[in-house]
């Protein structure tokens, strides 16, 4: 087959100009150059395809079907021939981005702002979904970079921070209020009733007796805080688990329970008042968030472009 190419291309070309004189001319090559390939190619299938006519040759029904399939394949590899011009020239190409929601619309927005107006021939798929899914299609070469928390171990991975968060526990007033009054009627020192001072203490027993709004199991950011409450020893009563982050903040703010969010995508409601962090003895800490992509799979133009573009235009 890979030997037969050139014959097919031959083949195709005195096939659609039908004249073997033609052919010749727009092949650069001789007449007889042309009859002995057509030649050979129809030993090596063992049938006719052309005929001879008064004005050129005409293709046998053989030979019609065999030319449908070549002029195919020759169109479908001129047209990547085409592209792959397009990309060198206007730097079209494909980006593919694997993100959380959260992270998506807090963090990488304002990178995908700019970049496309940098870049805007570059085709760029965001794959939302949870930081472990993003790894794992890091991994297998699925996607081209990832926006994510940094893992514990990155493997084949390289990690470019931009951005560091903080998780806290944050409430509305009034929920905080009702359950002062709640808790007080079963032990009037489990809560103090002075809505403006809470000792650290006063603040783990609130975690613990609230309804405690967090990520579902299968994010990131729920093993790091499981982690924090079991080496903390603490125990919550309840705990309402959604998949998405403003949702545990819009719940916060109607006064549904204590959230676990992060300080950076929340400080608009912090400064108003509408939700209240509460401070804890030992803070969950910061953690850092950046791109990741692998170091062993080749780097297609459109993803070196965007790693030049984060370095550049780090926040941090």
């Amino acid at each position: 087959m890979e030997q037969n190419i050139s014959l097919y291309k031959i083949f195709n070309t005195v096939a659609s100009t039908g004249n073997i004189s033609k052919a010749a001319k727009e092949l650069f090559i001789s007449q007889p150059a042309i009859s002995k390939s057509i030649g050979r190619l129809e030993d090596d299938l063992g049938i006719t395809l052309f005929v001879r006519t008064s004005r050129g040759v005409r293709l046998t029904v053989e030979g019609n079907m065999l030319y449908e399939y070549t002029r195919s394949a020759f169109e479908t590899l001129q047209q990547g021939e085409e592209t792959i011009r397009r990309i060198n020239e206007l730097g079209i190409g494909h980006l593919r981005i694997g993100v959380s929601t959260t992270l998506c619309k807090y963090i990488l927005l304002p990178y995908l702002k700019e970049f496309v107006q940098q870049y805007p021939h570059i085709k760029i798929t965001i794959h939302s979904q949870s930081t472990f899914h993003t790894l794992e299609m890091l991994e297998n070469n699925k996607l081209d970079i990832g926006l994510v928390g940094k893992p514990n171990s990155l493997k084949t991975l390289e990690f470019y921070k931009v951005a560091m968060i903080e998780d806290i526990f944050v409430s509305s007033e009034v929920y905080l209020e009702n359950l002062r009054v709640r808790e007080s009627s079963h032990s009037k020192n489990e809560l103090q009733n002075d809505s403006n001072h809470y000792s650290p203490m006063d603040n783990i027993d609130i975690i613990k007796t609230a309804n405690v709004m967090l990520l579902d199991e299968k994010n990131m950011t729920r093993l790091y805080i499981d982690d924090y409450f079991t080496r903390n020893n603490i125990v919550t009563k309840q705990i309402l688990e959604v998949s998405d982050m403003d949702l545990l903040i819009e719940f916060a703010k109607i006064g549904l329970g204590v959230s676990c969010v992060i300080k950076e995508f929340i400080q608009t409601e912090l400064n108003e008042g509408t939700l209240r962090e509460i401070p804890l003895e030992k803070p969950l800490g910061q953690r850092e968030v950046g791109f990741a992509y692998s170091v062993v799979s080749p780097k297609p133009d459109s993803l070196q472009k965007f790693i030049d573009f984060i370095v550049a235009h780090s926040f941090i």
